[in-house]
C-alpha cells in the first residue's frame, strides 16, 4: 500500500485501477549475488518497482505495467536527463550520478533483476516500462526510443506518463465511480467543489 507521502504513486494507482488494473506497490529487487558483476558494497541495497500493475483482460505489453515514479517538483527534460546518464554527470539537485536513479535501464545486472522480478510477480515476459513524472519539457520520444533503454527491457515498450495526463483521465470518471485512494478522494472533493474541472 502506498504511504501518504507517495502522492504520485497514489495518483498512478487511482489512474490504473480505473482502467481495470490490479496494483501493487514497492516491489523490491536486487541483482543476483552470483552475477559476475555483483559488488557487495554497491549492490546490496534494494531497488524497487514503485507500482506494478496487471490487467487480466488485456494482452501484450499493455497487460503489465512497471511504473517508476519521479516525484520531482520541476519538469522532466528527457534530452537533458539522457545526456546526464550517458555522460555519468552528477546532477546538483539530486546530488548523485543520474544513472543511479534509472539503474534498471542502465546497468545490466539491475536490468536482469528488474525483469526477473516482473516475471516472478506477474508471469509475464511482455510489459510496458512507464516513467511517471509531474511534467515533461521536451521531446519524450528521445527517452522512449533510447536504444540502450530498449535493450535493457528486452525490447518492451517504454512510455512517459505525466501528472496532467493522469489527472485528465481521472477527473471525468470521479462522478461515476468511487475513488480508490486518499488522493483520489481529495481530487473528487476538488472536482465537486469546482476547484478543478475535468
Amino acid at each position: 500500500m502506498a504511504t501518504k507521502e507517495d502522492t504520485l504513486e497514489q495518483l498512478i494507482e487511482e489512474y490504473l485501477t480505473h482502467k481495470g488494473y490490479f496494483v501493487r506497490h514497492n516491489i523490491t529487487y536486487l541483482p543476483r549475488k552470483d552475477h559476475p558483476d555483483f559488488v557487495s558494497n554497491q549492490d546490496s541495497n534494494h531497488s524497487d518497482i514503485d507500482v506494478l500493475a496487471i490487467n487480466p483482460l488485456l494482452e501484450g505489453p499493455s497487460k503489465v505495467l512497471a511504473v517508476s515514479c519521479k516525484s520531482w517538483q520541476s519538469y522532466f527534460n528527457p534530452t537533458f536527463e539522457l545526456n546526464c546518464i550517458r555522460k555519468s554527470k552528477t546532477e546538483g539537485v539530486r546530488g548523485r550520478e543520474d544513472w543511479r536513479g534509472y539503474r534498471e535501464l542502465v546497468v545490466p545486472k539491475w536490468s536482469e533483476a528488474f525483469i526477473k522480478t516482473i516475471r516472478d510477480n506477474t508471469g509475464a515476459k511482455d510489459f510496458t516500462y512507464v516513467l511517471a513524472v509531474a511534467k515533461v519539457n521536451g521531446d519524450r520520444s528521445v527517452w522512449e526510443k533510447a536504444p540502450e533503454f530498449s535493450y535493457a527491457v528486452e525490447g518492451n515498450p517504454i512510455h512517459i506518463l505525466t501528472l496532467k495526463e493522469v489527472a485528465d483521465d481521472i477527473l471525468p470518471n470521479l462522478e461515476q465511480t468511487v475513488a480508490y485512494t486518499e488522493v483520489g478522494r481529495i481530487l473528487h472533493m476538488f472536482r465537486v467543489s469546482g476547484i478543478c474541472q475535468a
